[in-house]
């Protein structure tokens, strides 16, 4: 299929671009680039008064299959990834059982090929089957299609191990994704820590649980010159860490989620169970300093933590409910009104957070709109304002707080790998 995109906006920082102009795609790949294109015997996208953008990377998403399809299937979450403008989701590996093997990444590769919605890019884990004990063979992982590993859910304990997993990931060209938390700090906390916390009588997660595993995880990094990327920061101490580490040339890069720099823990006073997540909601101090980080490059992406869970899950008193939200979808309006409208970003900068950064970092070959490059591609009306229903969600799970949040910006249509998978907004 040939397909000509008109007369949109075309952002791709990646080429320092931002211009408007015409695509136009042939044999999955971007042909041509630039101003008026002419062609015959292709399907138009009209792309007046809309950003057209190389299509969203999200290096932090869960899936749950296998094991635990109830939730969300490879399906039903690329579905979610579409829809929000995400081309290729990477799929932590903390599924039942987890991704340590390679029989694992091609099934994971295997089932988003039948689903022919997204890319997937397997996160293998660090140890066998998470259990902080024995090293995976990450060389197989990494044969078998993995960029990254991952004990995501959990730090590695034992530090020194961590050392050697970092060695053996640094000789294969992996990343290692860190999830910073001292569970002997966090044990049986919901909630930051802070005077909401004492208000609401639930018990806290200190932001140190966080902070001590970031520059723990900083210091082995520096130490074997590993890449290493912190997941979902959320701490305004966290974000000064990583500015630091950056400052002496370790090699760390960053995320942040768009639930930790628009909420804060006040908005716990509901007592809603789907604002209960890991790492907690922060305090104003915090979300501010998660703003700022992303304003100066020390948060280097935006990635959403997806993590669906049951109604009937989510629905129970607030100390049992699982941790987690759903963000696919929501991110790119959350996103645009929290940080574009608040004047932290502009629209090229938000974009190389959601595309252009994730793909460098996984050494990933998206992330762009030159010429040959792979044809996915993100067309956004950013003037759009529309409802998030509990009817309109694609994933299989609806545990967000944003539910009847009035949103702006909005994604019209995607293609993948040259192949238009949302037209419209509705999936094709």
């Amino acid at each position: 299929m040939s397909i000509l995109i008109k007369g949109g906006r075309i952002i791709d920082p990646m080429q320092k671009k931002d211009s408007p102009g015409d695509i136009l795609i042939e044999k999955g790949e971007i042909a041509r680039i630039g101003g008026a294109i002419k062609a015959e015997h292709v399907t138009i996208i009209h792309a007046e008064g809309k950003i057209v953008a190389p299509g969203f990377v999200d290096m932090h998403t869960h899936l749950r299959e296998p094991g635990r399809e109830d939730q969300e299937t490879i399906e039903t979450g690329l579905s979610a990834a579409v829809s929000g403008g995400f081309t290729t989701v990477s799929a932590m590996p903390n599924t039942e059982p987890p991704c340590d093997s390679q029989a694992h990444v091609k099934f994971l590769l295997e089932r988003a090929m039948e689903a022919g919605l997204a890319n997937i890019l397997p996160v293998g884990t660090i140890t066998k089957k998470r259990e902080g004990e024995r090293i995976t063979e990450m060389g197989e992982l990494k044969d078998a299609g993995c960029l990254a590993v991952s004990d995501d859910g959990d730090a590695v304990g034992d530090a020194g191990l961590l050392r050697r997993a970092m060695e053996y990931a640094s000789m294969v060209g992996l990343l290692v994704i860190s999830h910073c938390e001292d569970k002997a700090l966090s044990a049986g906390g919901v909630m930051n820590e802070g005077y909401r916390a004492t208000v609401l009588g639930l018990a806290p997660i200190p932001a140190e649980a966080e902070n001590t595993i970031i520059e723990r995880d900083i210091q082995l990094a520096e130490l074997t010159g590993t890449r290493l990327h912190i997941a979902h920061v959320s701490t305004s101490a966290g974000v000064e860490i990583i500015r630091g580490a950056k400052t002496r040339g370790v090699r760390v890069t960053a995320e942040v989620t768009p639930h930790h720099f628009t909420l804060t823990d006040e908005a716990l006073k509901t007592y809603d169970t789907n604002l209960k997540v890991n790492p907690p909601l922060r305090s104003a101090q915090d979300v501010e300093a998660l703003k700022k980080g992303l304003k100066d490059g020390t948060i280097d992406v935006i990635a959403t933590d997806h993590a669906p869970h049951l109604e009937n899950e989510k629905e129970k008193e607030f100390d049992y409910a699982p941790f987690g939200m759903i963000g696919l979808e929501t991110a790119l309006p959350l996103s645009a009104m929290g940080l574009i409208d608040e004047g932290y970003l502009d629209w090229p900068g938000l974009i190389r957070k959601l595309s252009t950064n994730p793909s460098s970092i996984l050494g990933y070959d998206r992330g762009t709109l030159k010429q040959g490059a792979a044809a996915d591609i993100v067309i956004i009306d950013p003037g759009k304002e529309w409802s998030y229903t509990r009817e309109g969600i694609r994933s299989r799970s609806s545990n967000s707080p944003f539910i009847g949040w009035r949103m702006r910006s909005a994604v019209t249509d995607v293609i993948a790998g040259g192949r238009i998978v949302v037209s419209g907004g509705k999936i094709v």
